[in-house]
């Protein structure tokens, strides 16, 4: 009796661990910092479930869970660190728990584990770290900087090296953006394409009718890219299916923004548009006093855009109403990037300039040798901006003082990148360089572009660095191993 009883717990603790052996894995389509809730596993078996299923080191989350032991303590962590103790119901249930996930961790999949204190009942879901780029200048303040970068930094990117590239059959003006594992670009060869960010195959592509100079931005589930064809087009993240398409009366050379279910595009017709995200109905429009091909940027309610009518605008984002207007020597047609209460632009009449992002006030300017049409990116009280004189200038924030320049050898038009401690920017001397973002010492160059047209913008995600090129190829290029 003694051996049957003995034979009997024993099956029962088997069947216990193949219980607590089931996984729920989390999914997520999107930018950072999306929401989509895991449905948990039916049949009473021990499970969790994650309110965000991916997202950049640091994501804060909620998790809940059921199947455990009535009234008991169950640990949860988050990899190989601590994340708290939640306390289930009389039927073995909790929710609405806290977690963070390390502002350390890479790339990659991290497991949350919840293992009940009394019964040794576990339960895991999986969460996937992503430091996406999601749109032109990574978000729609357009400031060039990727906040949650930790792989690359100023020790190791001179080691990096080409890891995969995918030619087109043109031109690569556009910028990639990087979502969830997959590259999103354009090209003159009339295609959008959606490639895998770590082999670089084909995921899909799509043919509009012209020349895709945009870059792509992402927003929950769909791409939204302008084109040569007066066209702007919202596309399937995963398929490339036509969601749908708004007709411009020009070419749309700019980049969309997207902010809170809003799309935001200018057009060489004049104007600026403000769209509905996930309709496409267009909620208002804005007429400038020449053609706008300068990327709108969107930051606490109002939107910035410069025009060839040789002014920056600042409208209400909600409206389109004209806040207020800034007068340049010449075109402005750099994308504006905001950081800290100043809107930083460029223009044709050689120079860079600071304003209160409020008021539209002057607070510096900074004369360069050339035409500035690069978008400025910002990082650390550091405004980085390339000019047609060949030259990569870093500028103090505040006083527009010159920290430390570079000259490369052609003109620089391409938007810089900033990422953990580097500047990444490309130009029409064939090169792609890294720079220390503090020094501005050139930490690693590469020569892999055969063209001398190079006016992509790089973008920094997940531990690598993707960019177009003159020669018709998008590069990444990644850490050995």
């Amino acid at each position: 009796m003694s051996s049957l009883a003995g034979s009997l717990k024993a099956s029962l603790a088997t069947a216990g661990l193949v219980l607590a052996a089931l996984v729920l894995v989390a999914s997520w389509v999107g930018t950072a910092g999306a929401t989509t809730a895991v449905p948990p596993v039916g049949g009473g078996a021990p499970h969790i479930a994650l309110s965000v299923a991916a997202g950049p080191p640091g994501t804060d989350l909620t998790v809940s869970g059921g199947g455990f032991g009535p009234k008991e303590h169950v640990v949860l962590s988050v990899g190989s660190a601590a994340g708290g103790v939640a306390l289930t119901d009389g039927q073995g249930s909790f929710g609405g728990v806290g977690l963070t996930v390390p502002s350390s961790d890479q790339p990659g999949t991290v497991t949350i584990t919840a293992v009940g204190r009394r019964s040794g009942l576990t339960a895991q879901a999986s969460f996937d770290v992503r430091t996406n780029w999601p749109q032109q200048g990574f978000g729609p303040a357009h400031d060039g900087l990727n906040p949650y970068e930790d792989t690359l930094d100023t020790g190791n990117v001179a080691a990096m090296a080409s890891d995969w590239s995918f030619a087109t059959g043109a031109l690569v003006e556009s910028s990639p953006t990087v979502a969830n594992g997959t590259v999103y670009v354009g090209s003159d060869d009339d295609h959008v394409y959606a490639l895998d960010a770590t082999t670089g195959a084909e995921r899909w592509s799509f043919a509009t009718g012209s020349s895709v100079t945009s870059a792509p931005a992402v927003w929950h589930q769909l791409v939204y890219v302008g084109s040569y064809d007066d066209t702007l087009y919202a596309l399937s993240a995963t398929t490339g299916a036509e969601a749908w398409t708004f007709t411009t009366g020009s070419p749309i050379t700019s980049s969309p923004s997207v902010v809170d279910g809003i799309v935001y595009v200018s057009s060489t017709d004049d104007r600026i548009y403000a769209l509905n995200a996930t309709t496409g109905s267009q909620i208002w429009s804005f007429t400038t006093g020449a053609s706008v091909s300068s990327s709108p940027a969107v930051v606490h309610g109002i939107l910035y855009v410069g025009s060839y009518d040789d002014r920056l605008y600042a409208l209400n984002a909600s409206t389109g109403v004209e806040l207020w207007t800034f007068t340049a020597g010449s075109y402005v047609t750099s994308s504006p990037a905001v950081a800290d209460g100043t809107v930083y632009v460029g223009s044709f009449d050689h120079s860079v300039y600071a304003l209160n992002a409020t008021t539209g006030l002057l607070r510096w300017t900074f004369a360069t040798g050339a035409v500035v049409g690069a978008e400025p990116a910002v990082g650390k009280g550091i405004v980085y901006v390339g000019s047609y004189d060949d030259t990569l200038y870093a500028l103090n924030a505040q006083s527009g003082a010159r920290v430390w320049s570079f000259t490369t050898g052609g003109s620089i038009a391409a938007s810089a990148a900033v990422a953990n401690g580097v500047v990444y920017v490309s130009s029409d001397d064939g090169t792609f360089d890294a720079f220390d973002a503090a020094t501005g010492a050139r930490l690693w160059t590469d020569a892999a572009s055969t063209s001398t047209d190079n006016l992509s913008s790089p973008a920094v995600a997940d531990g690598t660095l993707y960019v177009g090129s003159g020669d018709g190829t998008v590069y990444a290029f990644h850490l050995p191993g």
